[in-house]
């Protein structure tokens, strides 16, 4: 299998998704955290939890993992005898050092132990997994438990690990396991010739006759997990959704636990200095929402009234809104037709003598075009504060959005592609402006003390929030990734639909895919709302693309909305953009917008 160039980040991510979460479920070695790590079990009772560190000295887990291997040994290719001290070791040296492998305990409602499966030969340039050791330790209770085991690692490694094929190898001759996986959606791909001579003692197999070393003793079937999966049509696909791993929920259990007093500002601390790294800023400052952030940068830039800004005429309405506050006008420019964002000639004609500042918008995931528009407002001495809320880790250029203005604001409400429930955060490179920003967001009060020195706001973050974030920050080229490859479903979905546009990434950019868009063509057969209800009687959820928001009636200075937005606003079309969602779902979107435009 040859590997595009194209694919390179995508397969470097992948394998680094890999070795960072086994590492950090292996790595356990409290049984509070390690129950905070589990994965409930769908379909059944019970629950995963991951072999750890924590049980490198579990004498009762040894014991029973012993006494399972003895009565399996013949599920194994190399039949060695089974000790405590050999499975000791096997655990240590074979397990949990080994960074492409990982084993979970098979629980039931109780606690008790059941079985074991899990995963190996994970880092490949494939993006392929292969499940491993799947084993039922006690017997005839709880039927069905087993299947649920298999089906929940599997939908957990598409969430969580963005494996593109899962495979396993069982015995070809084992015609009850061969069943049991084909029942569980695994389809037969090829043998594998197996010589147990080699394994078991390589002094007979250099005895043995080039033609009986050729022979193999056995074979292993290899299988590949390709289930005949039909969308569930009674339940509604929803245009968002969070990936939440064990990742967020270890670290808000310690900030519930342990963040508070001299601890309180721990993850705050952790978030903001990460977030700063990840884009290459100097200063990160977590707020309770992005509005909240437009609206501190606004202020610590001194803008109010009689100033003007210009921001585009599509947005969420919170980007206006916080020129608002302010007592600024906001002033409405149009957009590209390609990349659906500021449009930097239509910027430019909009400034006029009062113009302090423009609020270019990141939309859907898609970057503006910074290097223009940055070129424009340096002519015109403006301030730039880049309204990044859905945006994090698209580039322009090359380069990172909220890196080329004076502030830039992003969002982690429980749509975006980093979430935190409700929350923002404000970054900035300049020092001069973080230490004001920083003043107002403390209710105007000097570090340390309880003096206040000027009206200010409670803008902050919370410390289980930024626990979460962090979390959630960890794993975030990983989500951006999950969101580029639904786009690319769409795309080979969605090439034959002479009526729909997908908006792709323009050749200077790299979306991150927020939202995968659409454009229905004015002439289409079909309206775009009477389109979005046809959906609707399917169970898809889709959101219309933001109107021209120069068309609402509570500016206080009116004027004309403009025609790329206005086309764009009354076309647009965000389609389901979970960050969990399945091929087969996309799939079943895709062959519905078909039937509706045929």
């Amino acid at each position: 299998m040859s590997i595009k160039k194209t694919d390179t980040r995508k397969i470097e991510i992948y394998k680094k998704t890999i070795k960072d979460t086994f590492q950090f479920l292996k790595q356990t070695r409290r049984f509070d955290d390690l129950l905070s790590k589990n994965i409930p079990l769908l379909e059944a009772e019970g629950f995963l939890v991951p072999i750890c560190e924590l049980h490198k000295n579990d004498e009762r887990l040894i014991n029973q993992l012993s006494q399972w291997r003895t009565e399996n040994t013949f599920a194994y290719p190399s039949q060695f005898p089974v000790t405590i001290e050999g499975t000791k070791k096997w655990l240590d040296e074979k397990l949990l050092q080994v960074e492409d492998r990982i084993l979970f305990l098979i629980l039931d409602q109780h606690g008790q132990n059941i079985g074991h499966l899990g995963f190996a030969n994970a880092i490949n340039d494939y993006c392929e997994i292969e499940l491993d050791n799947v084993l039922r330790g006690i017997k005839n209770i709880y039927p069905g438990i087993i299947s649920s085991a298999v089906i929940t690692l599997i939908k957990w490694a598409q969430e969580t690990l963005s494996v593109e094929t899962i495979s396993l190898r069982v015995f070809s001759d084992n015609e009850r396991a061969v069943n049991f996986y084909n029942k569980l959606g695994f389809k037969t791909d090829k043998l594998i010739p197996l010589r147990l001579h080699q394994t078991q003692n390589t002094k007979v197999y250099q005895q043995m006759s080039e033609n009986d070393r050729l022979t193999p003793d056995q074979h292993f079937l290899r299988m590949i997990y390709k289930p005949n999966q039909s969308v569930d049509k009674t339940q509604m696909i929803l245009t968002a959704g969070p990936s939440v791993s064990a990742k967020e929920m270890s670290y808000v259990m310690d900030a519930a636990r342990n963040g508070w007093n001299f601890k309180h500002r721990d993850y705050i601390n952790k978030f903001e200095q990460s977030f700063a790294q990840y884009l290459g800023v100097n200063h990160a400052l977590t707020t309770n929402s992005c509005t909240c952030a437009m609206h501190l940068a606004l202020v610590t830039l001194g803008i109010g009234p009689g100033d003007e800004v210009i921001v585009p005429d599509i947005t969420w309405v919170a980007t206006a809104n916080a020129v608002v506050y302010v007592g600024a006008t906001p002033v409405f420019a149009d957009i590209e037709a390609d990349s659906w964002c500021l449009d930097p000639a239509s910027f430019e004609a909009a400034i006029t003598e009062k113009t302090k500042a423009v609020m270019p918008v990141h939309l859907y995931g898609h970057p503006a075009r910074m290097d223009k528009i940055i070129e424009i407002a340096r002519k015109y001495n403006l301030y730039v504060i880049e309204d990044a809320a859905p945006a994090l880790g698209a580039e322009c250029l090359g380069q990172k959005v909220a890196t080329f203005g004076d502030f830039a604001a992003f969002s982690f409400q429980g749509a975006k592609l980093l979430v935190t429930g409700e929350g923002g955060i404000l970054v900035t490179n300049n020092e001069e402006l973080y230490k004001k920003a920083w003043a107002i967001w403390n209710q105007g009060c000097l570090p340390g003390t309880f003096w206040v020195t000027q009206n200010g706001y409670k803008y902050r973050m919370s410390n289980m929030q930024a626990a979460f974030g962090l979390g959630q920050l960890e794993r975030i080229d990983q989500l951006i990734e999950a969101k580029r490859r639904i786009f690319s479903w769409y795309a080979e979905g969605l090439q034959d639909v002479s009526q729909v546009r997908l908006n792709y990434e323009t050749d200077w950019a790299r979306s991150i895919y927020w939202m995968s868009s659409i454009y229905i063509d004015e002439n289409a057969d079909i309206s775009r709302d009477k389109f979005r209800e046809e959906l609707k009687k399917r169970n898809i959820d889709t959101r219309p693309v933001f109107p021209a928001i120069s068309q609402y009636p509570f500016w206080l200075q009116k004027q004309d909305p403009q025609p790329t937005a206005v086309r764009v606003g009354n076309q647009g079309v965000n389609l389901p953009s979970g960050v969990c969602l399945q091929q087969e779902q996309v799939n079943y979107i895709c062959k519905s917008i078909k039937d509706i435009f045929r």
